[in-house]
């Protein structure tokens, strides 16, 4: 949606608290009403779960809209010609902010999450550390065998069977000298 028709409607709810700007929305006879109040609701969402607010103290503080890149179309018309549709779209950014300062919440700051657990190995056991040098010698001895295994030819994967074979002509001369003549 073009990010003009979005600013009629965000205009509307900048600065009010989210339960109002929820009941604008819902009655607002704009497609891009539902939308914004989709956008509402999850930035809502997310200020309950990740920093523990309360619905009924958050306000609007900013929101902002900024265009999207513009899809380019394009429409047969009349005597061969052909016109450009241009199917714009929006960025959307929403804060919100506390209407009463909440005691004991930080703002800004997200609860930290546990540590994340290694399922490689069993609990308790350590991977084994592999030296350094070890390490090295496996990548040597890699590249020595990679030097000998002649790799296959991605350009080739998938086509043409013959251009696989080992020597002899490739292509269209292998085609001309396996003809019969007379």
């Amino acid at each position: 949606m073009s990010p003009r028709k979005v600013r009629l409607i965000v205009s509307l709810v900048r600065g009010s608290e989210v339960g109002r700007a929820l009941d604008q929305l819902k009655f607002a006879n704009k497609k891009a009403a539902e939308p914004v109040a989709k956008l509402i609701n999850s930035a809502v969402a997310n200020a309950e779960h990740n920093f523990g607010l309360e619905r009924n103290n958050l306000k609007i503080k900013e929101i902002k809209v900024d265009e999207a890149p513009t899809l380019k179309r394009w429409m047969p018309r009349a005597h061969g010609r052909a016109t450009e549709i241009k199917k714009r779209g929006s960025h959307i950014l929403v804060t919100l902010a506390e209407i009463r300062e909440t005691a004991g919440v930080k703002q800004g700051k997200k609860p930290k999450a546990e540590k994340p657990v290694k399922l490689d190995h069993p609990a308790g056991e350590a991977p084994e550390s592999k030296p350094a040098e070890a390490k090295a010698a496996k990548t040597e001895k890699d590249f020595e065998r990679s030097k000998e295994e002649k790799l296959p030819d991605p350009r080739m994967e998938g086509h043409h069977a013959h251009a696989k074979a080992e020597g002899g002509a490739k292509g269209f001369a292998k085609k001309v000298f396996r003809r019969k003549s007379g």
